[in-house]
């Protein structure tokens, strides 16, 4: 009786504490903001009061966030590496595209990322840097829902090298290296050469590898190629293109598999390439 007591009284002080933290919030001006924040707080609160958590453990989430924030560089976001790998960055991704049927679904930033990329010509090879790595033209169209094309609208294309590591991950690469940007042509179609990728571990060096480690998980990710694909008027898309001979399909660190993403890179009669075909179906906004 006095265990149950105590647990009553312990709710209506938590509840008596969340009601104070959210009325100090409720003069917020951005009513989007105040909702986020009422939101996010409710959820933390009950998160505390689900699994009892200690002053200890608190202490370790604490400590964790310092050294995700210290080990962020201009060439590796760890804040993102962890939204990634917590499957964050995918449910935003899926809540705030709102895709409609048929549309090319979206998928990942990821914290490779870097604006600025060189524009080059249909056709053109993103390669500036020596590589052993299979040569591979990808080939499609970008259209909108009825099938109409899309002329002029920009593919920003980047990958990882033969050594799994991305031009800003790795001084001995070009900065442009496998990294571009592309206009699709009167038909909407697009063509470019590479290198077919490789499957690689996100970085696991730093607090988001040791809590993957700790939590028996591994850090790789399938071959993939990441594709931006903006035009005015319709809702710019991030995803990619993923290689179907990977590994790693059924298990990406960062959940970004997308089944309709997924393609083969076959080989061709002559030329020595591998072909990937890829079309995009962009939604208005």
């Amino acid at each position: 009786m006095t265990s149950q007591r105590t647990t009553i009284g312990a709710r209506a002080r938590d509840q008596e504490l969340l009601d104070d933290v959210l009325r100090t919030f409720e003069n917020a001006e951005d009513p989007r903001l105040r909702e986020l924040l009422s939101s996010a707080l409710r959820h933390l609160h009950a998160f505390v009061a689900e699994v009892g958590l200690t002053t200890a453990e608190w202490q370790a989430g604490i400590d964790f966030l310092t050294a995700v924030g210290r080990a962020c560089t201009d060439a590796q976001q760890e804040f993102i590496l962890l939204s990634d790998t917590l499957g964050l960055s995918s449910a935003t991704e899926i809540a705030s595209a709102n895709l409609v049927q048929d549309a090319t679904e979206n998928t990942v930033l990821g914290p490779f990322y870097v604006a600025g990329a060189p524009r080059r010509a249909y056709g053109d090879s993103v390669l500036d840097d020596p590589d052993d790595g299979p040569r591979a033209v990808v080939r499609g169209r970008v259209t909108d829902l009825d099938g109409n094309s899309i002329a002029s609208a920009t593919l920003d294309v980047w990958q990882n090298a033969s050594n799994r590591l991305y031009a800003v991950q790795d001084p001995s690469q070009t900065l442009t290296n496998l990294r571009g940007r592309f206009l699709t042509r009167d038909d909407g179609s697009f063509e470019l050469r590479t290198i077919r990728p490789v499957p690689y571990p996100i970085p696991d060096d730093g607090p988001v590898g040791r809590m993957l480690a700790a939590a028996g998980r591994h850090p790789w990710r399938p071959a993939h190629i990441h594709f931006m694909v903006s035009a005015p008027r319709y809702q710019t898309l991030v995803t990619h293109v993923f290689d179907s001979g990977s590994d790693y399909l059924d298990s990406d660190a960062v959940f970004g598999v997308r089944d309709s993403l997924v393609v083969d890179f076959e080989p061709q009669p002559e030329g020595g390439e591998l072909l990937a075909r890829f079309d995009i179906v962009l939604q208005q906004r």
